[in-house]
């Protein structure tokens, strides 16, 4: 059975023509299609991305078994670069609340881990001009705050691939949470702003990042602990410094490499915070799924609505999917 025949149904009692009409006009789209809606575009992209069409053509000619009703595919085309991606940002946004409604499991960490990272899609530059990145290439970028409880995405922002990952970070902070990250997000400013405001973190650092006045952390070390420092300092140069002092843990991951993160928990250990960190890898198995199981490397269109709407769309799929694997191996 083709993954689209059972998503289509599911997302259709989930996401009603009411809420889609709904976020559409927020949004400030005026939709006049009578034959090919904004609610059945969301269906094609759904398709696109389940059963990986290659390309607008492909999907129109194949529409019809996948229970669609089929639209010429000048007219799919011509309504991915219509419609607002922001409507499907949408749209992604209120299904995420609408699964992510489960009873949390008690952890043994003081909070929820927010894993935050982002993942590339390049193309050849003339494909996208709005979007240079590298040489003769072009790129657009997805940035996840996933969690690691129940592997879904808690929010998602979308920038060309050119732009650092680190200011758009500060989209996906939430206080609720322990954010985990790699070495892009670690910069000082960041560092003492999350102490100043309470944001809990897991950061790893750079190998280069100097160690002002540490200070060793008393503590029992565990026979098999692969942890080799625990300490507080403060971080950076005379000519950049943190103001604050920060907890920094040095170990070593599976590989025998030295890990270096800064946080701000002081109540768990070392030991801990090492397997804060670990977790982490989940982001990085979740954009390898994403890209070799939702066609999200093949980009259909050229314009910002048609890239971005259809990379939403997969990640809708990708919600829906997770949801019913834990609701069936629940």
């Amino acid at each position: 059975m083709k993954k689209s025949n059972t998503i289509l149904p599911i997302l259709q009692t989930i996401l009603t023509p009411e809420e889609v009409e709904s976020i559409v006009k927020t949004v400030g789209y005026v939709d006049v299609a009578r034959k090919f809606t904004v609610y059945q575009l969301l269906h094609y992209w759904v398709a696109a991305a389940s059963e990986e069409w290659s390309g607008y053509r492909f999907g129109a000619d194949h529409a019809a078994s996948s229970g669609l009703s089929p639209v010429h595919y000048s007219s799919f085309s011509g309504k991915a670069a219509d419609v607002p991606f922001a409507v499907f940002k949408e749209m992604f946004q209120l299904l995420v609340r609408k699964c992510n409604r489960e009873t949390r499991r008690k952890l043994a960490f003081p909070k929820e881990l927010l894993l935050i990272d982002s993942t590339t899609m390049t193309v050849g530059k003339t494909r996208l001009p709005w979007a240079p990145y590298h040489g003769e290439r072009a790129a657009v970028k997805l940035h996840v705050a996933l969690r690691a409880q129940n592997g879904q995405p808690f929010a998602v922002t979308e920038s060309i691939g050119a732009r650092h990952d680190g200011p758009l970070c500060e989209t996906l902070e939430n206080a609720d949470f322990i954010m985990v990250m790699d070495r892009a997000y670690g910069i000082l400013e960041r560092l003492d702003r999350y102490k100043q405001e309470g944001q809990s973190f897991v950061i790893r650092l750079r190998d280069n990042v100097h160690f002002e006045k540490p200070y060793a952390l008393k503590r029992q070390v565990p026979a098999d602990s692969q942890v080799i420092r625990d300490i507080t300092c403060q971080l950076g140069t005379p000519q950049c410094r943190s103001k604050h002092r920060h907890r920094v843990v040095i170990f070593r991951d599976f590989e025998g490499r030295e890990i270096r993160v800064v946080t701000d928990l002081l109540g768990v250990t070392a030991e801990q915070i090492a397997l804060i960190y670990k977790a982490r890898w989940q982001i990085e198995v979740f954009f390898r799924w994403i890209k070799q199981h939702l066609n999200i490397p093949t980009l259909f269109g050229t314009t910002e609505n048609a890239v971005f709407g259809q990379l939403f769309s997969a990640m809708i799929v990708f919600v829906l999917l997770k949801w019913i694997f834990d609701g069936t191996s629940g």
